[in-house]
C-alpha cells in the first residue's frame, strides 16, 4: 500500500464525519482523550511501584536496619491509603 496522500486524508475525514456526526466528535475525543490519561497515570503508577518494591541489597544478618520502636505500615493496594494500617511485629518469647 502506498502513502496517503492529501486527497485521501480530506476523504477518511468527510466519510468519518458522516458516520458519526459533527456533535459526537468531540465527545469521543474528550474520552479518547481521558483514558489516554488514565493509562498514563495507571502504568507510571506501576513503574513506581515497580521500583519501590524492588529489594536493594538484603540487610547483613546481625545489623538493625530499622528502629524497632517504630511500627510498620502495610498497604493493600497501590495508592489505596485509607486500608493502611500500622501492626506491631510478633516477639518470639521462646526459650530454645
Amino acid at each position: 500500500m502506498g502513502r496517503l496522500g492529501p486527497t485521501e486524508i480530506i476523504l477518511i475525514l468527510v466519510v468519518i464525519i458522516l458516520l458519526f456526526g459533527a456533535k459526537k466528535l468531540p465527545d469521543m475525543a474528550r474520552s479518547l482523550g481521558k483514558s489516554a490519561r488514565i493509562l498514563k497515570s495507571e502504568a507510571k503508577a506501576m513503574k513506581s511501584d515497580d521500583q519501590q518494591s524492588a529489594p536493594a541489597d538484603p540487610p547483613h544478618p546481625g545489623t538493625a536496619t530499622a528502629d524497632p520502636s517504630v511500627p510498620r505500615t502495610i498497604q493493600a493496594a497501590p495508592g489505596d491509603v485509607t486500608s493502611a494500617r500500622p501492626v506491631t511485629e510478633p516477639t518470639d518469647t521462646t526459650k530454645r
